[in-house]
């Protein structure tokens, strides 16, 4: 499935807090992480930016490690400050997800060739 690209940009820092509280990650390993569950379409290309507005905001911290097959890898995880920020955009996600539903009347899904 495709996803919206503005959708998926308005989400993006929840989804990378949610997959770096889990255990610590690089860039194309959380990409990879992201598209196994289920975000396919997901470019590396705007992963690596929104990281680093998430460590310039305080949110995750960084490290290099050394790497076997190539240069070093730099490893992210979540600050205190970050995971307070998950929580807090995990109500705000919920939050708009149950007023979506009440105006859409949580319709099922529309199928390929069908209208709406």
């Amino acid at each position: 499935m495709t996803h919206d690209p503005q959708m998926l940009k308005g989400v993006l820092a929840l989804l990378l807090l949610s997959v770096l509280r889990e255990e610590a990650g690089y860039g194309y390993g959380i990409v990879t992480r992201l598209k196994a569950a289920g975000f396919e379409d997901l470019a590396e290309g705007t992963v690596y930016p929104a990281l680093s507005r998430l460590e310039s905001a305080g949110l995750l911290e960084s490290r290099l490690e050394p790497s076997a097959s190539g240069p070093a890898r730099k490893y992210y995880r979540t600050t205190p400050a970050g995971v307070a920020e998950l929580a807090a955009r995990g109500r705000a996600w919920r939050s708009l997800v149950a007023a979506v539903d009440t105006v859409t009347g949580a319709a099922p899904p529309v199928t390929e060739g069908e209208t709406a």
